[in-house]
């Protein structure tokens, strides 16, 4: 006796392929994917019907494609829950002073401040004073510094020119590799996407996962 419809093996083959993939991404997939699954039953040849594992086979892919469904459904809602907590916490730092990578010399009442972080304990630090040319216009030692974060104060007799700073450090004659960092004030945040972004007073923007600390 030949089948009663036009849907055959072949159909099943495709849902069992490429397609129940791409389903997995489209709303509203497991619904048609259930509905192909009737009609290919309804319409299999009664003499060699559909075995009861390919039956089995096929709920498993609607259950994968149905749970992957609501999966993504509950990714975005736990994304969309992360970003508003980023701007609450971020909201917490407006007026706040944080630390992150940069070399601007700050000069305040004649004192020129500057910070650093070392990788490793260092028995020599050595600090360069750059005008905005980039021209080297004083060099003074820090001695022995821990690793870490780590302040200094420059008090020479003028700092007229002064707008950045270099540090070098070594420990046991080998050169460690110190990361200049600046203090600066929070003036606001904002968000893109799920990037958090401090509006700083003196550096602009800088992505909230470049502050190294914060007080």
């Amino acid at each position: 006796m030949a089948a009663v419809g036009s849907i055959n093996s072949s159909t099943l083959a495709d849902l069992n392929g490429a397609s129940t993939t791409a389903a997995a991404n489209d709303p509203g997939s497991a619904e048609r994917f259930l509905k192909l699954l009737v009609a290919q039953m309804q319409n299999q040849d009664p003499l060699s019907p559909m075995d009861n594992a390919q039956v089995t086979s096929q709920i498993a892919q609607i259950n994968t494609v149905s749970g992957i469904e609501k999966l993504n459904g509950t990714v975005q809602g736990l994304s969309g829950q992360f970003s508003q907590m980023q701007a609450l916490q971020g909201a917490a730092l407006v007026g706040r002073e944080v630390v992150v990578p940069g070399n601007a010399l700050t000069v305040k009442d004649g004192v020129g401040r500057g910070t650093f972080e070392l990788n490793a304990a260092a028995d020599k630090v050595q600090v360069e004073v750059l005008n905005a040319a980039g021209t080297v216009i004083e060099t003074f030692q820090l001695g022995a510094r821990p690793a870490g974060i780590g302040d200094f104060d420059w008090k020479p007799a003028s700092t007229a020119g002064a707008t950045s700073f270099r540090v070098t450090a070594t420990a046991d004659g080998a050169a460690l590799t110190p990361t200049a960092l600046v203090r600066d004030t929070v003036r606001a945040i904002s968000t893109v996407g799920n990037q958090l972004t401090l509006e700083l007073k003196n550096s602009g923007q800088v992505a909230y996962g470049a502050v190294r600390s914060f007080t």
